[in-house]
C-alpha cells in the first residue's frame, strides 16, 4: 500500500515525457559532456559506454531538459538513443534496469503557463491534475510526468 512520504532524502528536476520514467537518482551511473552529433545518437569521446556497463534501457537527462533512453551500446564512445543530443551538452546516465523508480512524490515550481499536469502513478493509472498552485506537492506514488497534458513547470521529483 502507498504511503504519504512527508520527508525525503533524495530528489531530482523532472524531464517530462509521453513514454520515459523518471528516473531513481540513486540509479546514476555517471556524467560527461557530448563530443559530436549525429542522428539518434549519443556521442562521447571520452564515453567509455561497454567498460562502464550501460545497457538498452538506461535513461538520460541531458542538458537543456532533454530526456532519451538508450536503445543499442553501438561502440565505447557512441550509443543509439530514441532522442539525438546535440554536441557539447553535459548529460547524466541513469541505469534503471538495476534501480527502477517505484514512485516518487512530486513539488510544483510553477504555474505560470498552465496548472495542468498528466502523471503514471506507480500503479500505472494516467492522471490528470488541474487547478494546481505553485509551491504545491502531489502527495501520488508517481512514475512519470507526461509531456502532452503537462502546463506546469520547475516539476521536483522526491524520495
Amino acid at each position: 500500500m502507498a504511503y504519504q512520504k512527508l520527508q525525503a532524502s533524495r530528489a531530482l528536476a523532472v524531464v517530462t515525457s509521453d513514454t520515459i520514467d523518471i528516473p531513481n537518482p540513486a540509479s546514476k551511473g555517471f556524467s560527461s559532456t557530448t563530443t559530436s552529433a549525429a542522428a539518434g545518437k549519443l556521442i562521447d569521446s571520452a564515453g567509455d559506454f561497454i567498460n562502464r556497463g550501460v545497457r538498452i534501457g538506461d535513461i538520460i537527462y541531458s542538458s537543456g531538459g532533454a530526456v532519451s533512453i538508450v536503445t543499442a551500446i553501438d561502440s565505447a564512445t557512441q550509443l543509439s538513443v530514441d532522442n539525438a543530443i546535440g554536441p557539447g551538452r553535459t548529460y547524466d546516465l541513469y541505469a534503471t534496469p538495476d534501480n527502477p523508480n517505484n514512485g516518487c512524490v512530486l513539488y510544483i515550481g510553477d504555474v505560470s503557463g498552465g496548472a495542468t499536469m498528466t502523471i503514471i502513478t506507480a500503479g500505472g493509472d494516467e492522471v490528470l491534475f488541474s487547478g494546481l498552485l505553485a509551491g504545491s506537492f502531489i502527495p501520488v506514488q508517481t512514475t512519470r510526468v507526461k509531456a502532452t497534458g503537462t502546463l506546469a513547470t520547475g516539476i521536483v521529483a522526491l524520495w
